[in-house]
């Protein structure tokens, strides 16, 4: 078990600087889906590393990096649904003329 959670977590610090290095190089945005992945699964990665050997203010350190990334990936969730949502209204037909839209008032 204890090379699995080694393992674990050297796959966890490479993928966290390979996400760092490709942001700071520009081939990655830092606002993106991609870069928050990796984040998330490095940090996720270190914090089961760190808790295992105990070294708990990693492991905490981990765990609110973690949550950070969590939040961050609802926001882009978030912001794309609603993208794909204006998208979709913005795409609709309007009513024909001389017909009114069922929620309008007559006036």
């Amino acid at each position: 078990m204890s090379a699995f959670i080694t393992i674990t977590g050297t796959v966890g610090a490479v993928v966290l600087l390979a996400a760092y290095a490709m942001v700071s190089s520009g081939r990655m945005s830092g606002d993106g889906l991609p870069y928050q992945l990796l984040n998330l699964g490095g940090a996720a990665a270190l914090m089961v590393n760190s808790a295992y050997h105990s070294a708990w203010p990693s492991a905490i350190l981990n765990l609110v990096w973690s949550g950070i990334g969590v939040w961050t990936l609802g926001r882009l969730v978030a912001r794309r649904a609603a993208r794909r949502r204006a998208a979709g209204s913005a795409g609709a037909a309007p009513p024909a003329a001389g017909v009114q839209a069922a929620d309008t008032p007559a006036g």
